[in-house]
């Protein structure tokens, strides 16, 4: 069951990656700047919330160090989710069950990763925040969907 939740996690990760590929070639959206949340992360020992995380010293690594958040991240909400619904979902998985999970995950980015990085509360400080916020959740309905596959197909 473990096992099963770290593959969920991922190839939620990967499909939500592939989705953001496909936005960007489509002139939607731009993909996530890992290099930006890498820069977060390196500081999170000294601070949490800034301003603007563009101001903040670079880190030698922070497109790695974001690239392996953004992986660790995925893989800790799949082992998470596999804890949660315990075998009995994974003996009759329901999509609803884990929609509602991967919706529910956007909060970690809402309430801590864009306001750490100077984005505001979901996105508050931007210049579209609805529209991102709107793309965060079908992001997460993305992932929800790939977090299912694994679990349907095999």
């Amino acid at each position: 069951m473990l096992l099963q939740g770290l593959v969920m996690g991922v190839c939620g990760t990967l499909l939500l990656d592939a989705w953001g590929y496909l936005l960007e070639k489509a002139g939607i959206a731009d993909r996530p700047n890992w290099a930006r949340v890498g820069r977060w992360v390196s500081h999170l020992g000294t601070r949490v919330f800034h301003d603007d995380i563009g101001d903040a010293p670079p880190h030698r690594h922070e497109l790695a160090i974001g690239w392996a958040f953004h992986y660790a991240v995925g893989l800790a909400f799949g082992l998470i989710f596999a804890l949660l619904v315990g075998p009995a979902w994974f003996a009759q998985p329901t999509f609803p069950v884990l929609w509602l999970y991967a919706l529910v995950t956007i909060a970690g980015g809402w309430f801590l990763l864009q306001p750490g990085m100077g984005l505001g509360w979901a996105l508050g400080r931007t210049p579209r925040p609805w529209k991102g916020r709107a793309l965060g959740l079908i992001g997460h309905t993305v992932f929800g969907v790939g977090m299912y596959l694994p679990v349907v197909l095999v």
